[in-house]
């Protein structure tokens, strides 16, 4: 039989993620394993969180994880497009970015992807 046994996190820095999970969400820190992992009291199941240079973090636009950055020629129709598809956007306005515009929505898993339609040289 399957179970989940630990639910871990990522986080580019444990010590701000263990401060956030602390005060902010009101988790106990259980126990520190090490100076990169971090177990905190959730009842039967344990959540880790886990410091990795395999986690990137965007300030801006608050999340974690890697990016699709897909092209069009046309980014409104693109926009028309994805509206029409009923796709979750984040941005759903082509904005001014430093290679052109860009849309960005997510997946229904919760990915991110953007369309990117660069200027003309």
């Amino acid at each position: 039989m399957n179970q989940i046994c630990v639910i871990s996190i990522y986080v580019p820095n444990v010590n701000d993620a263990i401060d956030f999970y602390t005060n902010t969400l009101g988790f106990e820190l259980n126990k520190r394993y090490g100076a990169t992992i971090a177990s905190l009291v959730h009842g039967e199941l344990p959540i880790i969180l886990e410091e990795t240079n395999h986690t990137t973090y965007n300030q801006e636009y608050k999340n974690t994880g890697v990016v699709l950055g897909l092209r069009t020629e046309d980014i409104d129709e693109m926009v028309t497009y994805l509206k029409e598809k009923e796709v979750d956007f984040i941005v759903d306005k082509p904005t001014n970015c430093p290679p052109g515009k860009y849309i960005s929505f997510r997946d229904p898993f919760g990915n991110i992807l953007e369309y990117l339609q660069f200027e003309n040289s």
